[in-house]
């Protein structure tokens, strides 16, 4: 049981509970999970940590999207209301969300974040992201993942 799986049960949210065997040489994460599950990589969102700070009142919030897409950093700082967003070094988007990279989910993060998902879910019954640690997806209604993150909705992919 990870913080994520614990916070959508906490809500009363249903979820599917996807673990996979995870190859500790692959760095593609998303990719990863996609073949294992035997999902399109476009239903596999990706979890980025970005700094909406930049350098001066540093402030985390996260990035969600599908995993063959990149994400337009100046379109997820403005959906958050910032002016720029960087990509926050590993090290910091572990200890603010209290997860592992390749792990990061949107859900069960240590302090709530700021989040900002792709509006690519809408189109979608269910998503994929990250249960909380590698090896581990969950999928969700794109709906209740917005009201579990409070997410604001915005074209952010590329």
């Amino acid at each position: 049981m990870t913080p994520a799986i614990e916070a959508a049960i906490a809500a009363g949210i249903e979820i599917g509970i996807h673990p996979y065997l995870h190859d500790p040489d692959n760095q593609q994460y998303g990719l990863e999970a996609a073949g294992a599950l035997g999902v399109p990589p476009g239903h596999v969102f990706k979890t980025l940590v970005i700094d909406i700070g930049v350098a001066v009142d540093s402030r985390y919030a996260l990035a969600v999207l599908p995993v063959p897409r990149n994400l337009k950093l100046k379109a997820a700082a403005a959906a958050l209301g910032r002016k720029k967003a960087v990509m926050a070094i590993p090290h910091s988007a572990e200890r603010v969300t209290g997860y592992v990279l390749g792990g990061i989910s949107p859900l069960g993060t240590r302090a709530q974040l700021p989040t900002v998902i792709d509006t690519s879910a809408r189109g979608l019954d269910h998503i994929y992201c990250s249960g909380g640690k590698r090896g581990l997806d969950i999928s969700i209604g794109w709906e209740d993942f917005v009201f579990l993150t409070n997410a604001t909705l915005a074209s952010i992919a590329q």
